[in-house]
């Protein structure tokens, strides 16, 4: 049986790069690390908030890379010979955490607290436009 893409509906014009950029983030290695909430703050906005306990500001990369919102983070290497842990149990290994945004979405402020990085996201309401095409009659010139 073969996938059906957005190409195979002949209504849905132009969402190409949707669906290449939808595989990429289904195959972008998310492995649940570390563990995040996504809430609707009002109708045209979110908070992304990840667990990042034991990372500090500095550790924490956020970027936009291709209509993607990527949170990076990797821990300073410190002088492990003078740690002895007799349990280690807080994950401190680094990660990539990837979220698709759609056309209009823009990240707005991010905000570290308690252990929480916060993401803030909102979209603009967009005008209703309505535009009339003229037709031109053809034939003969």
């Amino acid at each position: 049986m073969s996938k059906m893409g957005l190409g195979a509906y002949p209504h849905m014009l132009g969402f190409d790069q949707l669906e290449r950029l939808l595989e990429r983030t289904a195959k972008s290695g998310n492995d649940g690390y570390p563990p995040y909430n996504i809430e609707q703050t009002s109708d045209c906005s979110w908070r992304i908030t990840l667990a990042v306990a034991g990372f500090s500001e500095r550790d924490l990369s956020i970027t936009i890379e291709d209509r993607q919102l990527v949170v990076r983070g990797r821990q300073a290497e410190e002088d492990e010979a003078e740690r002895v842990f007799l349990h280690r149990g807080i994950a401190a290994r680094q990660f990539q955490r990837s979220f698709v945004l759609a056309d209009g979405v823009e990240v707005g402020e991010a905000l570290m607290e308690n252990g929480l990085l916060h993401i803030d996201l909102a979209r603009e309401r967009p005008e209703s436009v309505v535009q009339t095409i003229s037709i031109r009659k053809g034939g003969a010139q």
